[in-house]
């Protein structure tokens, strides 16, 4: 027995002794011990745990040059390649995983929405659900902070922006004529559905240097990337019909939606002011396909868009108003890969193209323009790190613009102009730990049109001062070329310059967001004219100026009550400039002092049907009275409207879909036009400026058939 005991001894001891000990003690950057790290040999099963004091130690019979891991949730890996008779007694210190879940984020400017993005606060759902956006997702935005109320025109007014401040993108890629073609007070529309997108990101201020030639905010759609199933869908509306269809099939995709629009059948039922002679009537179409390539996607976007309306608009220096036809003809197409190049490198690269054909009818004279612009990109990022990430690109823009005038009161008068340029941009961010971060760039352009070289540095920074809240700064130089109502008269100008100064605060917390945003934006080198308005014989300068500077406050809630969702936003702007053929320095008539939006949505499970109710405010809007010496010193009365739906689930895929805007029929005015001349009694004449309607109406069937027979357009019933 003994022998048998001495035996094993001799044996255990040459085990140990032909094995290397590998120590030592994990702790993080603040000298804290980390229990629980997994610490191994990479490619062996040899490793161990750490302990309550963060130490470790195990055995191992590999010798020579081996690697250590060192892995914890939350943090860096540790990796140490060494001669594995020198790992002893280590002292390792972790880093933060700067990218996991609770890390800083960088994001003052924009918001953020979408499946994947943790600072969402506008779901692509809301677009189609938020009362009185009509379905239409710029609608759906108006009810952000930062946005103007400006009912009677349809389009983004940003922080003291005009509506041609602020550009849309499709994957990345420029949209050049976002919006419906309309006539002067008659309010358009976005040109797209909302229902072929997954995601978006509105940036009012500080955006990215990715993105340029806009003043004050851009608009970021982004498509599906993969349907999860084969659907169809169908629409019938009071005002129109549409469908959409989505096939799968290997690694290929194809998603096609159409909309037929005509307001004749509504407009003889509902009152108008408006003096219609062939109502609007629209016809447009969109499809995405897909191709999922073994590291990359490829998406190919399309939609054509025809439009046909003619009225008589009201105009007070003519009484019986004057005849306006317009057909617009607009196509619109993009394709775009991204895809991983290895070792961390990434791609992004495509191409969208663009024709705009309108032909206009005023009174007798014919307005003829073709408008074609092409948006190139090349993208490329680099992942140094969970800390340090690179991105460059390039991209080129070509436009190509022509009108012709045919008027008995003067010879045909013929316009063009070639607007080129190239942009080149690099942006890093930098992630100090969970709690700092940093991102900084710049874009420089060249226009050729302009002759013009602009640089234009981007920074933001972020710091973490909570578990459920952070503070931001953003600064960013922005450029953008005049208007193509300025370019076909003049291209002896500079681009227009915007510099923003941003400080935000959020907090998230259990479905709660609550988002502050302070700002401060100078305006230089915007286009002056001496005329009512852009003329041939006009002189145009680059010397306006201005400033926009606000406050912008958001929050949204959806758990405290249970089955109700709600947001509510309040802006508040104080906005001068000097543009246009402005007399002085003044707030522009778009621009008013206070916005307020209150967004409501109760799902009732025993009805089976979603309330949703919006509530707008907007303060009086300046304007010009000329029977008054001061400048722009009057203000409309407050805007106001109520908007309620109803969406009532007929059977899992069927929903009946009821909306009215201004409930309560506010009679809300939106400006004075006044008379050229003075009358007999030396005072100007004037009509105000009023909604078509007071109210809206829609009533909606939505059918999908879809794989798994419950997926329906309203996905939250």
């Amino acid at each position: 027995m003994r022998s048998l005991l001495s035996t094993i001894l001799v044996f255990t001891t040459a085990f140990f002794y032909a094995q290397t000990k590998i120590s030592g003690n994990i702790k993080d950057a603040s000298g804290i011990p980390i229990a629980g790290a997994n610490v191994y040999l990479d490619g062996t099963y040899d490793g161990s745990s750490s302990n309550d004091t963060g130490a470790f130690i195990f055995y191992t019979e590999e010798t020579e040059q081996q690697t250590l891991i060192i892995s914890f949730l939350s943090f860096e890996n540790f990796t140490l390649t060494a001669d594995v008779a020198t790992m002893k007694a280590l002292e390792i210190k972790l880093r933060e995983d700067v990218n996991s879940l609770g890390s800083v984020m960088l994001n003052a400017g924009s918001f953020a929405a979408g499946d994947n993005s943790e600072a969402s606060v506008l779901k692509p759902l809301d677009i189609v659900t938020t009362a009185g956006a009509a379905g239409d997702y710029i609608g759906a935005f108006q009810t952000l902070p930062g946005t103007s109320t400006v009912a009677e025109d349809g389009r983004l007014f940003v922080r003291g922006g005009d509506a041609d401040e602020a550009n849309v993108y499709i994957d990345g890629l420029r949209v050049f004529q976002p919006y419906n073609a309309t006539a002067n007070n008659i309010p358009t529309r976005g040109r797209f559905s909302p229902f072929l997108f997954k995601g978006t990101t509105f940036s009012t201020g500080g955006y990215s240097a990715e993105y340029g030639d806009a003043l004050s905010s851009v608009l970021l759609l982004n498509t599906i990337d993969q349907p999860d199933q084969e659907k169809t869908e169908f629409q019938v509306i009071n005002v129109g019909l549409g469908m959409g269809n989505t096939q799968k099939w290997k690694n290929n995709s194809l998603s096609i939606n159409a909309f037929y629009s005509n307001l004749k059948p509504y407009q003889e039922i509902i009152s108008q002011r408006v003096d219609w002679i062939k109502p609007f009537e629209s016809l447009s179409g969109e499809a995405v396909y897909r191709h999922q390539f073994k590291n990359g996607l490829l998406k190919v976007y399309g939609g054509l868009n025809y439009t046909n309306f003619q009225l008589i608009q009201e105009d007070i220096n003519t009484p019986e108003g004057f005849n306006f036809e317009l057909t617009n003809r607009n196509l619109y197409m993009n394709a775009s890969y991204k895809g991983d190049l290895g070792n961390d490198w990434s791609i992004n690269t495509g191409a969208s193209i663009a024709n705009d054909d309108s032909d206009i009818i005023i009174s007798e004279t014919d307005v003829d323009d073709m408008d074609n612009s092409v948006h190139l990109k090349v993208k490329v990022r680099k992942r140094f790190s969970n800390r340090f990430k690179l991105s460059f690109g390039v991209e080129q823009f070509l436009g190509d613009f022509t009108e012709d005038v045919d008027s008995p009161d003067f010879e045909t008068f013929h316009t063009s102009y070639q607007n080129n340029s190239t942009a080149t941009f690099a942006e890093s961010s930098i992630f100090f730990n969970k709690k700092l971060a940093m991102k900084i760039g710049v874009r420089g352009t060249h226009n050729q049109l302009l002759e013009s070289t602009k640089i234009a540095p981007r920074v933001s920074l972020a710091y973490k001062t909570s578990e459920t809240s952070q503070v931001s700064f953003a600064y960013g130089d922005f450029y953008q070329t005049p208007q193509q109502e300025i370019l076909k008269y003049t291209t002896l100008l500079d681009p227009k310059k915007s510099s923003h100064y941003l400080f935000n605060y959020l907090f998230q917390h259990k479905g709660r967001t609550l988002r502050a945003e302070a700002y401060y934006k100078k305006y230089d080198q915007l286009v002056k004219y001496n005329t009512s308005m852009p003329m041939f014989d006009s002189d145009y300068m680059s010397s306006g100026d201005g400033y926009a500077t606000g406050l912008d406050l958001y929050w949204r809630d959806n758990t405290s009550i249970k089955n109700l969702e709600y947001w509510t936003s309040y802006s508040y702007l104080d906005t001068e400039r000097d543009y246009q053929n402005f007399t002085e320095s003044a707030t522009p008539n778009f621009a008013t002092a206070h916005n307020i939006s209150f967004v409501s949505k109760y799902w009732i499970k025993d009805w089976k049907s979603m309330v949703g109710a919006t509530y707008n405010f907007a303060s009086g809007r300046p304007y010009d009275d000329p029977n008054t010496t001061t400048f722009m010193d009057k203000k409309t009365k407050a805007y106001q409207a109520l908007n309620m739906n109803w969406a009532y689930l007929i059977s899992p895929q069927k929903v009946l879909f009821f909306s009215v805007s201004n409930v309560l029929g506010t009679d809300n005015i939106f400006n004075y036009q006044y008379a050229n001349t003075p009358n007999a009694t030396g005072n100007f004449d004037r009509q105000t400026i009023r909604p078509a309607a007071d109210r809206f109406f829609i009533v909606g069937f939505f059918w999908t058939i879809s794989d798994d027979k419950t997926d329906n357009q309203l996905d939250n019933l």
